[in-house]
């Protein structure tokens, strides 16, 4: 697993509840900005798989 996987999952968990803490309290401003922050998540977890994709080709490539 790449490390922007593990980036990833963190930035998504902690939009999740940015953004279910802007709903209950009505604060839109947060609920926005967990919901970017999930977005941004997402986009760290592909970057993520695809770095990890071209590490392991290359390894078969070296085999």
């Amino acid at each position: 697993m790449d490390k922007k996987n593990l980036e990833g999952g963190l930035d998504s968990a902690k939009g999740k509840i940015k953004e279910t803490i802007g709903v209950v309290t009505g604060d839109r401003s947060l609920e926005g900005e967990g919901k970017g922050d999930q977005i941004k998540g997402k986009i760290k977890e592909v970057a993520g798989n695809l770095r990890q994709g071209i590490k392991d080709g290359l390894n078969k490539l070296d085999e």
